[in-house]
């Protein structure tokens, strides 16, 4: 797999900085001494950063619900897939809806 972001050996006009800011940019790579002085960031940053980080995780993606709808597969006849799809966009949920109807 090819690495999309490929380092950059100059300064190139016209990506958003100056020949100066190129130039103030000093970073060359940590020697073997550097490495070995370094601590891990539980030791160096607060206990309030960790719980920050996993707070905003948290906060990502879908919120929980109390009771999830579960995923299952079930086997139908062509026409009568067709027949629901024809409903509409959300044919799945009036689909749910004839089931929850037939109190089965």
């Amino acid at each position: 797999m090819k690495n999309k972001h490929q380092k950059q050996k100059g300064f190139v006009e016209g990506r958003g900085y100056a020949k100066g800011d190129w130039n103030a940019v000093d970073s060359p790579e940590l020697t073997d001494e550097e490495l070995a002085n370094m601590k891990p960031a539980t030791e160096v940053l607060p206990a309030e950063f960790f719980k920050a980080v996993e707070d905003t995780r948290r906060s990502r993606g879908r919120p929980k619900v109390d009771a999830p709808k579960e995923a299952v597969t079930l086997r139908l006849s062509p026409a009568l897939v067709a027949r629901f799809k024809a409903s509409g966009k959300d044919w799945r949920a009036k689909m749910s809806e004839a089931l929850e109807k037939a109190k089965i």
